[in-house]
């Protein structure tokens, strides 16, 4: 049998083996028993394998370490077939098995069962896991014909795998045991079960097999798995944190924000303390964007279909659409974007070269079709607010445009407590429109742009869209979480199809090049991100109401409606409880609203014109006059807004 040569990657460590050697046996050779307690695969030629992978040639390993996110990944995904094996074992072959993959944070399995998985269940389930475990039962790697496979798998009714088989259309499969439970699964997966020492079941819930919505209910199980219980116990803490955060359980105690069934799934009614705080995020987006040299318009919600076809969005987007409506016998549809409204304002009339580059913004709602399983508070919705902008701009003007749009973006998010975000470049796809030439330009432009700013990016091959290349800011908020918000597109195909142009220079007509951009993505998700990333204790300069005055007793009522009134008509946000309730109790509603500063008043406050001022964190300060509270106020809202 002819020896190959094994090099392990990043050392001098180098055997001859036969061919047909493991990589698990080659390993054993090669790393120290420390090192190998701590492996879990090899990448070789960037292509994850596991121990079970026979090496046929010369070959170069590189070790995947507990530690890595790539050995995390398939930490996820066999405890999700581990999970399977459970299931199966507890509650027999009834159930039918569809898929388990890894996802991020952890991992899921689709299983088809009649009866609902209950929490005792769950129980009964890790108790299993936990089992299988300790028997550190190994993972082994086998291919099939596809026919056989069938076969196998229609003997076992397990019809959701016939039918991905078939599907794949392919001549052989590769299937992965643990235990008595065998999936069709391409790995790779851990050595054995035992390197899976702390898991958690999470949730159940319910999903469409393969998405959609005519196929059957299967029972999702969601859980997560890592290689430390410190990790899993900090992980498990951070859930709780975020149940906590959550914005859909905010809006309600602080009553920002409703979805009613009765309205329709997906429509977002404002609350006044949450309209108060939407018109201050917006209040200070117009600010910012006319110091900034744009220009604001307003654009209708609806237009006729034929605009729709002329921008493409009939033919790549009409899956997000809402149907037609007839008015005067001529079809009419929802906007779904903003974009050529914005082209039709430019096409009023003739452009020079001097005029541009035009940076015009709107504030423009649209509605784009969501299903009614992603539906998610204010972060998935149907009817949204966009920060949108576009600019028309010469090609010698694009590098200038997209760094001061950088400039603007990454001043609103500081502003607004995010200064942590990852910014990925993306670039040309497989298919797009427009010329090499453009591209080029366009992609180059992005670059120099955001290293003149001095940002760190990645580049995301082939991930532009059709239309140009692209540059997303994703921001993090207090968990670490990532949120996409901000994005830039550089955009080729609308200019060229609505026949956008210019006289340039030499006299002749030219082309502009036309940005999109949104800072924020919509309103509606940014401010569910605020609400998470703050916890509902907004900062004093868009806190919906910034103080509530507090008496003491009745006999400064009087007082405190006089107060009122000063403060409102200084701008503050303040609000009163004169009830006859005791003060703490007062207090107390108010700390439990997030209220920035209680004003109490008493017989001292009132007879010296003052105002006893507490903080939500239960901190008092000294007190002070209707004045001096006034200009506290208005000093630290102006340096929250950065003016």
């Amino acid at each position: 049998m002819t020896d190959i040569s094994i090099v392990l990657a990043d050392s001098d460590s180098s055997v001859l083996v036969p061919a047909g050697t493991t990589v698990g046996d080659v390993l054993s050779s090669l790393l120290s028993n420390k090192q190998r307690k701590r492996t879990v695969a090899v990448e070789i030629d960037s292509v994850l394998h596991d121990f079970t992978t026979p090496l046929t040639e010369n070959t170069t390993l590189s070790p995947v370490q507990v530690g890595s996110e790539k050995a995390l990944e398939i930490l996820h995904h066999s405890t999700a077939h581990v999970m399977a094996l459970a299931v199966r074992d507890v509650f027999g072959q009834d159930i039918k098995i569809a898929i388990g993959p890894s996802i991020e944070n952890g991992f899921y399995y689709d299983f088809f069962r009649n009866e609902a998985f209950s929490p005792e269940d769950f129980e009964k389930i890790e108790a299993k896991m936990e089992e299988i475990v300790r028997q550190a039962l190994p993972f082994t790697r086998s291919e099939l014909a596809s026919d056989d496979a069938i076969k196998k798998f229609e003997a076992e009714e397990e019809k959701y795998k016939v039918e991905l088989i078939r599907d794949l259309d392919t001549d052989t499969v590769s299937l992965y045991q643990v235990g008595e439970f065998t999936d069709l699964c391409r790995g790779p997966h851990l050595p054995n079960t035992s390197f899976i020492r702390a898991f958690k079941l999470l949730r159940v819930a319910g999903a469409y097999w393969r998405g959609d919505e005519k196929n059957d209910v299967l029972q999702r199980i969601y859980g997560t798995s890592f290689f430390d219980k410190k990790e899993l116990r900090k992980y498990l803490n951070s859930l709780e944190e975020a149940k906590k955060r959550d914005h859909r359980k905010l809006g309600r105690e602080l009553e920002l924000f409703t979805v009613q069934e009765d309205i329709g799934a997906g429509l977002i009614l404002w609350q006044p303390k949450g309209a108060q705080l939407r018109r201050l995020v917006e209040d200070y987006w117009k600010d910012e964007h006319y110091r900034h040299d744009y220009e604001l318009l307003y654009t209708p919600h609806i237009a006729r279909q034929d605009l729709w076809k002329t921008s493409g969005h009939l033919d790549f987007y009409s899956e997000n659409m809402y149907s037609s409506m007839d008015i005067d016998d001529v079809a009419y549809q929802l906007k779904p974007m903003n974009c050529p409204f914005h082209i039709g304002v430019y096409n009023t009339r003739k452009r020079s070269y001097r005029e541009l580059p035009i940076r015009w913004c709107e504030l423009g709602t649209v509605y784009r079709y969501e299903r009614a399983g992603a539906l998610h508070g204010l972060l998935r919705v149907r009817g949204f607010t966009q920060d949108d902008a576009h600019i028309f701009c010469r090609p010698d003007q694009l590098e200038e445009e997209i760094f001061n749009i950088l400039e603007l973006n990454l001043l609103i998010l500081k502003n607004f407590g995010f200064d942590d975000y990852d910014i990925y470049l993306s670039t040309r796809p497989e298919k797009y429109v427009g010329s090499d030439e453009n591209w080029n330009l366009a992609t180059e432009s992005l670059k120099l742009a955001l290293e003149k700013k001095g940002l760190e990016y990645m580049i995301d091959p082939g991930e532009g869209v059709f239309y140009g290349p692209k540059i997303d800011i994703k921001i993090k908020d207090q968990l670490g979480r990532s949120w996409q918000c901000s994005t830039i597109q550089v955009d080729f195909n609308l200019p060229e199809r609505f026949q956008l142009g210019y006289t340039g220079a030499d006299n002749s007509e030219h082309q502009p090049i036309m940005i999109h951009r949104a800072l924020m993505g919509s309103l509606e998700r940014f401010i569910g991100v605020l609400i998470e990333h703050y916890a509902g204790v907004f900062p004093l300069w868009f806190a919906p109401v910034q103080a509530r005055i507090l008496n003491i007793t009745d006999d400064q009522a009087e007082y405190c409606e006089e107060i009122f009134k000063r403060f409102r008509k200084a701008g503050l946000r303040v609000e009163k409880d004169l009830r006859n309730e005791k003060l703490n109790f007062k207090i107390r509603e108010a700390q439990v609203g997030k209220i920035p500063y209680m004003l109490i008043v008493g017989d001292k406050e009132k007879e010296n014109g003052t105002v006893t001022v507490r903080l939500r964190n239960g901190k008092n300060l000294p007190p002070m006059t209707v004045s001096e509270f006034i200009d506290k106020v208005t000093e630290e809202v102006a340096q929250g807004r950065g003016d």
